[in-house]
């Protein structure tokens, strides 16, 4: 190891460090903050966000990576070396004064929408809105120039690293093809099962939260290093040794807020099972957003609504809530945990309709990035795409445009990873239970080991050593196979 590599490795250290201090402010944020704590909250998170971007676009950093070169270096630390470098071209693409103003914008704009949605005004929150756009296209703009992509692909890189237009275009385009199909069969083998019988509430929350935190325990969430909240949008987030998941509850129905409380808990296995002897360096990160999509719905949609899993959570949910009938059996209960609706809203839409919410947002942001379409005309595309792609049109801009905290937040390019990932987990689904067959059956049990040592050895353990396409091939023997997604929702929604 070179002097300048483990100078660097200090550095970004150091940048860890103050990830992790925004990572647990962002939680507080969403989980326990006083409305009026919003403005010193932004100013907080801002300054934070203007030291790693210093940290990271300091001069001497360029000399450093070059001097490190490669003799000497492990594998691992090659790795490293180019993830440094990658976020180190992020960083000095955009001048701090911009950071500094875009943190502040996507904050103020983020509690706007806080209070937007609930009285669906879209109108009011419109110039926030407009100015978190504005300096989204100049942050794109800057980036794009540095690492030789489009406006729309640096946004994407940030959380999808290597993503292209061309690659997803292809995946959405053959999924949107097939997705009226596949909807219409899966409605129409649904209409000739047993009717799914929806156990009476009203389900008090403490119920739900004491389900929720047996079933994440037994999943393998570790609650001494992480803890389970509410808020508005149900997250991930903190850090590696202490995850925060929230959730939002709904006393007439318990799975929304349950099935979301999975949904987290995948997110945070990875997030546990990240290298530790590489935390805080890039390296050591997540392996960008389609890999972590893949684990929280792997985990979700995979797992946690499969005939196997309900048959290990019935007798548990039996008895949170006090359950007893035939609404309760784990059939009925796989029934109505994949039944298909065309719904409204993205987060709580099932395994066959959700690509569609994912494709509409994916080409309103990229018109919107490229400026083909305005942001006042927002709705009426939404609108539009909601009755085109799914067959339904939204009553107001609250179950619409409003509904989803990205964009308000700042999180442009994220949108098209959730598909991505959700393919993505039907792979290696496949490939875990090809390489364990005793996988189902332990699920079945309540014995989630074998899957978790498969996706930590496969998966979690590898960081960012590798790209996201490689660690796929590695673990499953090609890349993304949008046809095994596909026969996953033929075989479980449209088979007799």
């Amino acid at each position: 190891m070179t002097a300048a590599y483990a100078t660097l490795e200090t550095r970004f250290k150091r940048l860890g460090l103050v990830n992790e201090a925004v990572a647990m402010l962002n939680w507080d944020t969403a989980a326990m903050m006083p409305d009026g704590a919003a403005a010193a909250r932004a100013e907080q998170l801002a300054e934070l966000k203007v030291i790693a971007h210093e940290i990271l676009a300091d001069p001497r950093l360029a000399d450093l990576m070059d001097d490190a070169g490669r003799d000497g270096l492990d594998d691992w630390q090659r790795a490293n070396l180019a993830e440094m470098r990658r976020l180190w071209l992020h960083a000095t693409a955009v001048p701090a004064d911009l950071v500094a103003a875009y943190s502040r914008a996507c904050s103020e704009c983020e509690m706007a929408w806080r209070k937007a949605r609930p009285a669906n005004d879209f109108a009011a929150i419109l110039p926030r809105l407009q100015r978190v756009l504005d300096l989204t296209r100049e942050v794109a703009a800057a980036k794009a120039v540095k690492l030789g992509v489009s406006p729309y692909e640096a946004l994407l890189d940030q959380f999808e690293p290597g993503g292209r237009i061309a690659e997803i275009d292809r995946l959405f385009d053959h999924l949107a093809e097939r997705l009226p199909a596949l909807i219409e069969g899966a409605l129409a083998a649904q209409a000739a099962r047993t009717p799914s019988l929806r156990p009476a509430g009203p389900f008090p929350v403490e119920a739900q939260r004491q389900a929720a935190q047996q079933l994440m325990a037994r999943l393998g969430f570790e609650f001494d290093h992480g803890r389970l909240d509410q808020s508005l949008h149900p997250f991930c987030g903190g850090t590696p040794d202490d995850v925060r998941i929230t959730t939002r509850y709904d006393e007439a129905d318990f799975a929304r807020a349950l099935m979301g409380v999975l949904h987290e808990t995948g997110h945070a296995l990875y997030e546990r099972g990240l290298p530790a002897v590489w935390r805080r360096q890039p390296v050591g990160e997540a392996r960008g957003m389609s890999i972590h999509e893949s684990q929280s719905l792997l985990i979700e949609m995979q797992v946690c609504r499969s005939r196997e899993f309900l048959e290990f959570a019935a007798p548990i949910l039996r008895e949170c809530f006090g359950g007893a009938g035939p609404e309760w059996e784990a059939a009925n209960l796989y029934r109505l945990g994949t039944r298909v609706v065309r719904s409204l809203i993205r987060v709580d839409a099932d395994e066959v309709t959700y690509p569609a919410h994912v494709i509409l947002r994916y080409r309103l942001e990229r018109a919107l990035i490229a400026a083909e379409l305005e942001l006042a005309d927002l709705p009426d595309a939404w609108s539009e795409g909601m009755e085109r792609l799914l067959a339904v049109t939204p009553p107001d801009d609250r179950d619409g445009c409003l509904q989803d905290i990205h964009w308000y937040d700042g999180a442009w390019g994220y949108f098209p990873t959730y598909t991505l990932g959700a393919m993505t987990a039907a792979q290696l689904f496949d490939a875990a239970k090809r390489a364990v067959p005793a996988i189902p059956g332990a699920i079945a049990h309540g014995d989630f080991a074998p899957l978790l040592a498969w996706l930590r050895a496969n998966v979690h353990n590898l960081g960012s050593r590798y790209s996201a396409r490689d660690i796929l091939v590695r673990a499953t023997g090609k890349p993304l196979d949008a046809a095994i997604f596909e026969g996953h929702l033929r075989a479980r929604y449209l088979a007799a």
